[in-house]
């Protein structure tokens, strides 16, 4: 039974892992505490960057020979892996740590088993503890373990009546300047940013983070232009950060070059293959996604079950008219409405953040899945 000093460990492993976001993909986040043999904070870590050490090797460097007898308080399993590191499973065992407290067991079946191994050199190994808030910090890389493809959370900003433009298309600025910066920390947390070619051509917009304090590691832009009409000058194709052009497998997109990504069509409808979409991007380690597209990609989205989180930012404005949210989803009676779970709703300056979990039919959502391991 986990005492109160490794609870606030764990806590504290929490905080610690999300330092990693936007930073470690195609690797998880993850935060480790390690309590020498008093239960005195001895050395703390979090996994920096793919390739680079582990949370808990940083956190046993810090705690040198206090480690010895120690506990090591992880958000997921100790990995059982050699890759570009060595398994942290040996490294607690070479520390002397006499035992481990891990969040969540490791889904992944090329890292997994650190927790056999820790047992069978004699360790006291506990697992479970905070396991939803550890689950819900790591979301993006569980749920895309578990189904092979990236995790897709859905932004958008919309006035009170739903709107996401007036009726003449000007929609700059719908929400505070506190809204806008809380979608560049968004950005700075995901792999790739995605949009369609509807809002390339509304609004041109850069999608690189700006403003977000710290070291930031620019997402992936992607564009779903089907037809390949984005211009030459357009402000996604410059240098700031890496951009992909998804475009059908027929599109005349020789002027891309090596940024056109080419997808099979959607089987019905406009626009190309969703599930296509996510399986290329991952492939190319990307992990999580922000949806920022208008509301006909938005639809497709859903219509295809592809969105995993919805955070919406709701501005006190009325407008009566103009372009809703979200278009065609698919639903065509109250009986297929898409219902979510609401996680929270916070006051961002004179605007709301509306943050919701898709239900799906036959199981729970992808992070709810992850909380429940």
């Amino acid at each position: 039974m986990a005492t109160p000093v490794e609870t606030d460990a764990m806590r504290r492993a929490v905080a610690l892992a999300a330092r990693g976001l936007g930073h470690t993909s195609p690797n998880p986040v993850v935060g480790c505490v390690v309590l020498d043999a008093d239960g005195r904070v001895a050395g703390e870590g979090w996994h920096r960057r793919a390739g680079g050490p582990h949370a808990e090797v940083h956190a046993l460097r810090e705690a040198g020979d206090r480690a010895r007898g120690g506990t090591a308080v992880v958000t997921l399993e100790p990995c059982d892996h050699t890759g570009r590191t060595g398994p942290c499973s040996q490294a607690l065992i070479d520390a002397g740590i006499r035992r481990v407290v891990h969040a969540v067991a490791d889904p992944d079946p090329t890292a997994s088993g650190g927790a056999g191994r820790l047992r069978a050199a004699g360790i006291d190994v506990e697992a479970g503890l905070l396991a939803a808030e550890a689950a819900r910090g790591n979301e993006a890389w569980l749920a895309s373990v578990r189904h092979r493809r990236p995790f897709v959370t859905w932004k958008y900003a919309a006035t009170l009546d739903g709107r996401s433009a007036a009726a003449d298309g000007t929609s700059r600025w719908i929400t505070s300047d506190a809204a806008r910066a809380e979608v560049h920390r968004l950005r700075a947390e995901a792999d790739a940013v995605l949009v369609g070619s509807g809002t390339l051509r509304a609004d041109d917009p850069h999608l690189a983070v700006r403003g977000v304090p710290g070291e930031v590691t620019q997402p992936l832009r992607v564009v779903v232009d089907t037809e390949a009409t984005v211009e030459p000058g357009a402000r996604v194709l410059d240098d700031a950060a890496p951009t992909l052009i998804a475009v059908a497998e027929d599109a005349d997109a020789g002027h891309l070059g090596a940024r056109a990504l080419r997808l099979p069509r959607a089987a019905t409808g406009p626009g190309l293959d969703i599930p296509a979409l996510l399986t290329a991007l991952h492939q190319r380690d990307v992990r999580s996604v922000l949806l920022e597209g208008g509301p006909t990609l938005a639809g497709a989205f859903l219509a295809a079950d592809a969105v995993d989180k919805v955070v919406g930012y709701l501005a006190p404005t009325l407008l009566g008219a103009g372009p809703a949210a979200l278009a065609d989803a698919g639903v065509r009676t109250i009986a297929q409405a898409l219902r979510l779970d609401l996680a929270e709703a916070v006051r961002v300056g004179p605007d709301l953040r509306v943050t919701a979990y898709p239900r799906r039919p036959g199981g729970p959502s992808p992070a709810a899945t992850a909380e429940e391991n």
